[in-house]
């Protein structure tokens, strides 16, 4: 297989996992969707939050606001500690975290929090941890998951 195949795999499972800790922290209550309400919960209490996800969609490209603010969102979860990465599809993600229709109007920032205390750690968020650890390792900071289709 070559690596360009093993690469493609690796998005594609990653995109399978990021799915699965999606619907497991919705289904607990611990998804917080909207670039200024992630904002407040990594300024209010960073220690909380276990994973940032940011979506770009066509108009990204065109939103200078937007942009700054992935930016300061990246910084943010890179100084604290926080998984990160980055899909390239908005609607997708938020039909994922919103209800079927994916009518959710900011769904360009997602956070999924850390369990309450003595829960049990979810092996996709585990595994989503790896995953952005190696990413890093091969210096891709950001990475890109591809989501999967329904």
């Amino acid at each position: 297989m070559g690596s360009v195949a093993m690469e493609n795999n690796a998005m594609l499972n990653a995109g399978r996992t990021l799915k699965e800790a999606l619907v497991n922290a919705h289904a607990d209550g611990r998804v917080t969707v909207g670039v200024y309400e992630c904002a407040k919960i990594m300024n209010d209490d960073p220690d909380s939050v276990a994973f940032c996800v940011l979506a770009t969609d066509d108009a990204f490209q065109c939103d200078v606001a937007l942009q700054i603010h992935f930016t300061l969102i990246q910084a943010f979860c890179f100084d604290n500690d926080i998984s990160i990465v980055r899909v390239s599809d908005t609607q997708r993600l938020a039909e994922i975290v919103g209800d079927k229709s994916g009518d959710l109007e900011d769904a360009h920032c997602v956070l999924i929090t850390n369990p309450a205390e003595g829960s049990w750690e979810d092996p996709a968020l585990e595994k989503l941890h790896l995953f952005c650890e190696e990413s890093c390792r091969l210096n891709d900071w950001v990475p890109e998951i591809t989501l999967p289709e329904r």
